[in-house]
């Protein structure tokens, strides 16, 4: 029976994203350890990734000098334990206000079609931090007004001298903003994650998913739920872009998590790409992010309003959530936006389990230890 639902798995496995069948192997490329099947992600031309500009990338990562008040850094939102993301329902900024998003984990970034929750003209780390640094609202970093301050603060490092120095050896005036973003967008292009059990499972360990995890992956994947839709691929999302891609359009999705006063509006704040497009209809369409190491990510949805896995579940099988009470009240599963992809499913209190085990096996555990990601000493 067990070689049975291996083999059974191991077909709805390839078609989910290839199963390789002998043991795992990688491949430095470009400075990443992938499984050798992995598409490459895309690199700009003009930040090709380089050892001593990704160890600058990495110092500036954990660094506090980075913010306005000298703080806070990108690991405050980012942790590695928690897959970088921080364990918040919404983040808080540099300068102590809420940001109105959930912060989302890092790994597998580099593949990111899109970044941000629903801004689509951000296809690029570069584009990404050039715009955090420079915002106001919200004030992530608290940079604004501070470039000066803060460039000043690096300068009289001699450490940080000689890092910039070696990142970028044909630049005349290397400790700049620019060789800022660069840096770090090249150290973040490095988090990759791609070792869980359900990776092993697939480079042919049998051993790797327990049966309940086996059963989940035969529920996540199978048509019933259709999980895989928004979530399917090596990346498990729908928005993912690899090498010699072009940018293209990328999905967004209305869920049904509100549905305000029956009129399929969102909370102010959280419209989703409608802040963006000005279309109506567009009314709380958020990108589905990757569920790589979902189960170190909660609390869950754009504005961490789901607290476990097993409230995402139920809030799928319901086709949406109805809020009885409160400023929000109102039922998501009648909002008039919601995507047709959301409509509901049966599922017993064993296959929620067993879902869930099937998720908790994306966790990569070498991913959030490894010392190459961390802020270790030199």
């Amino acid at each position: 029976m067990r070689r049975t639902l291996i083999a059974v798995m191991l077909g709805l496995l390839v078609l989910a994203g290839g199963c390789r069948a002998s043991a795992p192997e990688t491949t430095a490329r470009f400075g990443w350890a992938l499984p050798a099947d992995w598409p490459l992600p895309e690199v700009p031309a003009a930040n090709p990734l380089e050892t001593a500009k990704i160890e600058l990338g990495r110092a500036l990562f954990y660094e506090e000098r980075l913010s306005g008040p000298a703080t806070v850094a990108c690991a405050t939102c980012h942790i590695q334990a928690l897959a970088f993301s921080d364990g918040r329902a919404r983040a808080v900024n540099a300068t102590g206000t809420l940001h109105p998003r959930n912060t989302q984990g890092l790994g597998n970034v580099a593949y990111a079609r899109t970044l941000t929750w629903a801004q689509p003209e951000l296809t690029t780390l570069e584009q990404h931090l050039a715009r955090l640094f420079a915002g106001t609202a919200p004030d992530e970093m608290g940079v604004a007004g501070q470039q000066a301050t803060i460039l000043a603060r690096l300068r009289q490092d001699g450490v940080y001298q000689q890092r910039f120095a070696r990142a970028f050896p044909h630049d005349p005036d290397a400790m700049g903003w620019e060789q800022i973003i660069k840096a770090l967008a090249a150290f973040v292009r490095t988090l990759i994650t791609a070792d869980a059990p359900y990776d092993r499972y697939q480079a042919g360990d049998a051993t790797a998913l327990s049966p309940a995890a086996l059963r989940g992956a035969q529920r996540f994947f199978g048509p019933e739920l259709g999980c895989a839709q928004c979530h399917g691929g090596f990346n498990f999302t729908g928005s993912t872009r690899v090498q010699g891609e072009s940018s293209g359009s990328a999905p967004f999705h209305n869920i049904g998590l509100y549905n305000l006063d029956g009129t399929g509006a969102y909370p102010d704040g959280q419209h989703g790409l409608a802040e963006v497009s000005g279309n109506p209809t567009d009314m709380g369409r958020f990108r589905a992010p990757s569920l790589r190491n979902v189960a170190l990510t909660a609390p869950y949805m754009h504005d961490g309003s789901v607290a476990t896995l097993e409230e995402v579940m139920r809030l799928y099988q319901a086709g949406g959530r109805h809020l009885t009470e409160g400023p929000y009240a109102g039922d998501g599963r009648q909002n008039p936006y919601k995507s047709s992809l959301i409509t509901g499913f049966a599922l017993t209190d064993q296959e929620r389990v067993d879902l869930i085990a099937f998720l908790e096996a994306l966790t990569d555990e070498g991913f959030v230890t490894d010392p190459r990601f961390s802020d270790r000493v030199e």
